[in-house]
């Protein structure tokens, strides 16, 4: 990375939280040319991989601006933009010094209190417009509280003058750079392993008593050589310089967001691995701990790299519509587990449970039905990332659907060519026509049409009326017929199951919550609807725990009386018991030999 020349100064801010316990970070931004019309700041409205607009500029609490230590009028123009009177002098430099309240404690924002410190840029960082393309550096201080005497910086950013986990100034190429590095400070534990010669830094923030770093650093390692190699396999060589993953532990919570050298994770602290469970199998929370940090880093290559065309570049204050989310979140979850496979990390029947879950998952709500995969993609910004009580019989995920599509089509391909190409080979594809030289040659996004073709390039095939069909269509896939040339026996138990309300259920307090009624579902027929709180099946009391144990008493058909409070009035439904809409998908081998479990495997062609 060059420093920037005296002929084209940087962009330069500082940070600092100089307020823990009101979680204020206070921030400025000295442009040394600013435009002589009066330049124009503007906060991004939205987070890339996060498909919400989020306003962060609400979180500005007192803004201004200086040149040469006299006061700049400084005019709102709209929700997230400010211009700045023009300078007399020409010559010289303008700040604006702005507070934001960071009490966000999610991967998308910023959080500050006296235990650490986290912000992404877009929450941070007002843009220059008009100077985008200029270096931007940051100067990171210290917090002057002492209980941020002991801390210490994580971040992907390159070091410009600070020590790698030290306060100081960082650099980035440009504005698209700068907000693309989250940054952690605080008490953190930390450790790094190397994957096919490129470091990787672990950090953990929050108290986990008797973390295991060695055992979560072997394990991060398999999967990120093996994901390296996947999109590499000849050179095995990463497509950044360092990478960071970076985790907030909690006492619940879950989430991840991909950036291109680093993600910001949450979890819950039970889910990492612990000195004193050293040699046992993983358990369910560490699979799914490893299972979010393969999907983040999956999205190192397929998001961040090969892109879709709406996002490059990025329009960063309005959404940003694109129909292939299906394949950018809905393939990153395909290929997320099967790369603990693929790195000896889970086995087999490990795999098959979790597809089988995803499977239910989807077959469960009627959404599917009504809503494709392009349109969920589509509609991302006012549906999925706005759901209500009505979601499950409204949309689909691109998520869960997407990873079945990205099976169907592995499988597919796989039967079509013999075993010799794969999605593997496509994905591959795209990473070396879209994303290999995405930031280094000026590369660009890939378009709807683009994508599709290429399917039909690797297999030889014409996939034209399955994209009618499951992509562009609502049609249910027939995940059967293509698993049994493969040697998977596909059993759906929704016949032989157990009595249910047909709804989802969550807690209030100690209550038993219905969150959501399913459609023609034994909920919804009796007259119950989202929200109400259950209080007594045939007399029994019904708490947050136990609906399941009242239920088993009874048999699918039976009618139960149920008391329930809409909103403070008590109402009483008579409910005929269905059978849970989908408990569960099992997937088994039937049969060894070449094709068992195909996609368990890469694709001749590799």
């Amino acid at each position: 990375m060059k420093k920037p020349s005296k002929t084209l100064p940087a962009i330069a801010y500082t940070i600092v939280g100089h307020d823990l316990a009101a979680h204020l970070f206070h921030v400025s931004v000295t442009v040394a040319a600013p435009a002589e019309g009066g330049q124009i700041f503007a906060l991004p409205a939205w987070i890339p991989g996060s498909y919400m607009i989020r306003e962060f500029s609400r979180n500005i609490v007192r803004i201004r601006a200086e040149s040469k230590g006299e006061p700049v009028e400084l005019t709102k123009l709209d929700k997230h933009s400010w211009q700045a009177a023009p300078l007399a002098d020409r010559s010289a430099a303008l700040t604006v010094h702005y507070e934001v309240y960071a009490w966000d404690l999610s991967v998308r924002a910023a959080h500050l209190d006296q235990n650490h410190g986290f912000f992404n840029g877009t929450s941070t960082f007002l843009r220059v417009l008009g100077q985008e393309e200029l270096p931007h550096v940051v100067d990171i201080q210290r917090p002057a509280d002492e209980a941020a005497a002991g801390w210490r910086v994580a971040t992907s950013l390159p070091e410009l003058k600070a020590k790698r986990y030290g306060y100081g100034t960082y650099i980035a190429s440009s504005y698209d750079e700068l907000i693309d590095h989250p940054v952690e400070q605080g008490d953190f534990a930390l450790a790094t392993f190397k994957a096919h010669g490129i470091p990787h830094d672990i950090v953990i923030t929050g108290r986990v008593p008797n973390l295991d770093l060695a055992r979560l650093s072997a394990d991060l390692k398999k999967i990120c050589e093996t994901q390296i190699a996947f999109f590499e396999p000849k050179t095995k060589k990463a497509p950044m310089d360092r990478y960071v993953f970076m985790t907030m532990a909690v006492g619940d919570g879950y989430g991840g967001l991909e950036h291109r050298a680093s993600t910001a994770l949450i979890c819950n602290r039970g889910d990492l691995p612990t000195t004193a469970a050293r040699g046992k199998d993983i358990s369910d929370g560490y699979l799914q701990y490893l299972g979010l940090c393969s999907h983040e880093y999956f999205h190192t290559w397929n998001v961040k790299r090969i892109k879709p065309a709406a996002f490059a570049p990025y329009n960063l204050q309005v959404e940003n519509y694109s129909p292939l989310l299906w394949l950018f979140e809905g393939f990153t979850s395909y290929y997320d587990d099967l790369m603990l496979v693929r790195a000896g990390i889970i086995g087999e029947p490990a795999y098959f449970k979790l597809l089988g879950k995803t499977v239910g998952s989807v077959l469960r709500g009627s959404g599917r039905t009504k809503q494709s995969v392009a349109d969920s993609s589509f509609d991302a910004w006012g549906k999925y990332y706005r759901q209500d009580e009505n979601a499950p019989n409204a949309i689909v995920s691109y998520y869960t659907k997407g990873s079945l599509i990205g099976l169907a089509l592995d499988l597919s391909i796989r039967a079509k060519t013999g075993g010799e190409k794969s999605l593997d080979d496509v994905m591959r594809a795209l990473w070396q026509r879209y994303g290999r030289d995405f930031y280094t040659g000026g590369g660009r996004g890939v378009t709807p049409a683009e994508a599709e073709v290429l399917f039909d390039e690797i297999s030889g095939g014409r996939f034209k009326p399955f994209f009618d069909k499951y992509i562009r269509g609502t049609e249910d896939l027939p995940l059967a017929k293509l698993l049994a040339p493969f040697g998977l026996k596909y059993n759906d138990e929704r016949k032989s199951s157990k009595p249910s309300f047909d709804a989802n259920l969550g807690k209030d307090g100690n209550d038993c919550k219905l969150s959501a009624v399913h459609e023609n579902g034994a909920a919804q027929q009796a007259g119950l609807s989202a929200g109400d709180i259950l209080i007594a099946v045939d007399g029994l009391r019904v708490t947050a725990t136990n609906l399941d144990t009242l239920l088993s008493r009874y048999a699918v058909g039976e009618t139960v009386e149920v008391y329930a409070f809409r909103r403070d009035e008590l109402m009483r439904f008579d409910l005929t018991l269905q059978g849970d809409r989908a408990p569960g998908i099992t997937l088994t081998v039937e049969a060894a030999g070449k094709k068992s479990a195909g996609p368990l495997r890469p694709s001749a062609s590799r």
